[in-house]
């Protein structure tokens, strides 16, 4: 399933460098099955539009 890109989202110079900054899963447990760059996207959206349900391209 592909989703529509937002002027939010993260550009590959940008998720360069961010990534290093995540930690990364715990061993022991079920494997990561999140992309941890959809959610840094999602949080971004959120701050960016306060949570509206979609933002409007100006």
């Amino acid at each position: 399933m592909t989703r529509k890109a937002y002027s939010t989202d993260l550009s590959d110079s940008e998720w360069a460098i961010l990534a290093p900054l995540i930690p990364p899963a715990k061993s022991g447990g079920h494997p990561r099955t999140t992309d941890m760059r959809e959610v840094c996207n999602a949080i971004y959206y959120h701050l960016k539009t306060g949570c509206q349900w979609d933002m409007q391209q100006a």
